[in-house]
């Protein structure tokens, strides 16, 4: 498959991202997981500074939760369908964070439920099982309420040090997804007799990409006080189109 650039964000400006392709998504809810952070749309907690995005998670008491940090979407701006797309991240460290890059399909905002509108997470790491990356698809029919979702865990403790490229190329059929280059793991249409219709291959419509610093909830767990103020970064996200 052979790719071209479509658009990027290399966070050359500083200060909040850029309009044109993020929005803050705010609240305090849970999140369905359970999550004890509000995300904010203040710069203290998403912003861009020398050429790096930062979203920075804080102690502090802001409605009824005992945190603040930030979830960034592209939702209604950059949508996503087929294609490579390239996010370049520095993980934080501790116990209780749960950073994430996914993606969720525009019909969500459109009012179709979660999972049946499908759900791509790129990385999702937390704090209390440091160096696993889990690479995972969400469906009506396979999700992590039933314990039916694929996925697939890297174990490297070196992708707790530094920036990593974490990237997935998507068709019709078929996700592959990589770290540095590296590939690990395709998930086909059709594996392990799974349905091919909605309920079980709902990635052939437009998602929106997001990036997000979760603190505790069902699978961050117990949240060590002495971490804060803690980051995730990134680097640039590059998305490519079939050619």
């Amino acid at each position: 498959m052979a790719f071209k650039l479509l658009w990027e964000d290399t966070f050359s400006k500083d200060g909040k991202p850029d309009e044109s392709i993020w929005n803050y998504e705010t609240g305090g809810h849970g999140f369905g997981n359970g999550e004890a952070q509000y995300y904010t749309d203040s710069i203290k907690n998403a912003f861009v500074k020398e050429g790096i995005l930062n979203i920075v998670a804080y102690k502090e008491k802001y409605g009824k939760n005992n945190y603040t940090s930030a979830k960034l979407t592209t939702y209604g701006k950059k949508s996503i369908l087929f294609g490579r797309v390239e996010v370049c991240a520095k993980l934080p460290l501790g116990l209780g964070t749960w950073p994430a890059i996914w993606l969720l399909s525009d019909a969500f905002k459109a009012g179709t439920s979660w999972p049946l509108c499908g759900e791509i997470d790129l990385m999702e790491h937390v704090g209390n099982h440091p160096g696993f990356v889990h690479f995972s698809l969400h469906s009506k029919s396979y999700n992590h309420l039933n314990y039916l979702q694929p996925t697939h865990i890297v174990e490297d403790p070196k992708l707790t040090e530094g920036f990593h490229e974490y990237a997935f190329e998507w068709d019709e059929d078929e996700l592959k997804f990589f770290i540095d280059q590296k590939h690990h793991v395709t998930f086909h249409r059709g594996d392990e007799n799974r349905l091919t219709d909605e309920g079980g291959w709902p990635f052939h419509q437009p998602f929106y990409l997001i990036l997000n610093l979760a603190m505790g909830g069902w699978w961050g767990g117990s949240i060590d006080d002495s971490i804060f103020p803690v980051s995730m970064q990134f680097k640039y996200v590059k998305v490519y189109e079939r050619i």
